[in-house]
């Protein structure tokens, strides 16, 4: 069950939307494109599992990124980034030699991507245009996993899993800059581009707000409701944050005030979450094997427009906001390994020749 705070405004927008359709016959000719499609679904909920598209590799993987400018996808994938080609879905290149790799940073006015290698505790810094390595920054945490770059401060900030604390690398130097203690797990992060860096704290069920030059922590707000957050979105034009969380609810909270907005449910074991502006779609990936797509009908109100079989597995996800297509990657599973020592709870083995890209779009 969804829990929303409604305001008077925005029950005033809903009524206007509806006498305006009543008269023209057509909502989106009132001047709210991004709302009028929530009324009755519209064609916003009609997504589907279009291509499935095998990629090389038998290794685990992690986040996606997708370069809007270059119209790549970015996949990371066991020690390595694959780059796929957004238009014939081939694969066009790979970055190397990045062990563990979780995350890939895009700086498109920099014209450099930015690679999160976990086992390495370190930074690989990549040409967007050549893909060639330019650089390899130690960071000051272990496992470095969600990347981002922050284009109001110019730099790049890694969000340390087991360090339990934030790097800060300035994006001119390529030189580590500061550290900021967390007292948490930082998992996803998000900015909103005038000052504000967002992430979620894992295991304190909570989200902090950063300032990304003073390189301290504005404001640490509860998620009520959510358990692990993991994968963060964000509707900059309306300041709301999406939160995914491992109780199998989506929370959207204010980014302003830190309120919570309302909740929607979703899939179970979630890791990703995107945002389409354009459309006003979240979209939450879960492992069970399900696309949950929720549409942000006004600011303060939210609702589920369709749920959508993928593959088991396919967790993480990339929005291409122009063609608004969703991308997330999954592999088939066999029975676990031996547990060792070293991995007393390992992970079922994935079978060779299985790992694909899944395509969803309109």
């Amino acid at each position: 069950m969804s829990v929303r705070i409604v305001s008077q405004e925005d029950r005033v927008v809903k009524t206007v939307i509806a006498l305006c359709a009543l008269v023209t016959a057509s909502a989106t000719s009132c001047g709210f494109p991004a709302y009028a499609q929530a009324a009755e679904g519209g064609s916003a909920a009609h997504y589907q599992l279009a291509r499935e598209v095998p990629l090389p590799g038998d290794e685990g993987w992690d986040y996606l990124s997708f370069d809007a400018a270059g119209g790549r996808l970015f996949v990371t994938h066991g020690t390595r980034v694959q780059v796929v080609d957004g238009a014939s879905l081939a694969v066009v290149g790979e970055i190397p030699d990045t062990p563990g790799v979780h995350g890939v940073a895009i700086a498109q006015d920099l014209g450099r991507g930015y690679v999160s290698a976990g086992r390495a505790d370190s930074v690989v810094v990549f040409d967007l245009h050549t893909l060639k390595s330019v650089a390899t920054i130690k960071v000051t945490g272990a496992n470095p996993d969600a990347i981002l770059y922050d284009p109001f401060s110019r730099r790049v900030f890694t969000f340390n899993g087991r360090g339990r604390n934030v790097t800060a690398i300035d994006t001119a130097t390529n030189e580590v800059v500061g550290t900021l203690p967390v007292d948490a797990k930082p998992e996803f992060a998000a900015t909103d581009g005038a000052g504000h860096v967002y992430v979620n704290l894992e295991d304190r069920n909570a989200l902090a707000m950063i300032d990304p030059k003073a390189l301290k922590i504005s404001a640490t707000w509860p998620l009520s409701g959510c358990e692990e957050p993991s994968g963060l979105a964000i509707d900059r034009a309306h300041a709301r944050l999406f939160s995914v969380c491992s109780n199998k609810i989506m929370v959207i909270v204010d980014a302003a005030t830190g309120q919570v907005v309302a909740r929607e449910p979703i899939g179970a074991r979630v890791d990703g979450v995107a945002f389409d502006a354009t459309r006003g779609l979240a979209f939450a990936t879960a492992g069970e094997g399900n696309l949950t797509i929720v549409h942000e009908d006004s600011p303060q109100e939210f609702s589920v427009v369709q749920t959508l079989a993928t593959r088991a597995g396919a967790r993480t996800v990339a929005v291409d906001e122009k063609m608004h297509r969703v991308f997330s990657v999954t592999a088939r599973f066999g029975p676990p390994a031996q547990p060792t020592k070293d991995q007393p709870y390992p992970r079922p083995r994935i079978e060779p020749g299985s790992f694909e890209l899944l395509v969803m779009s309109p």
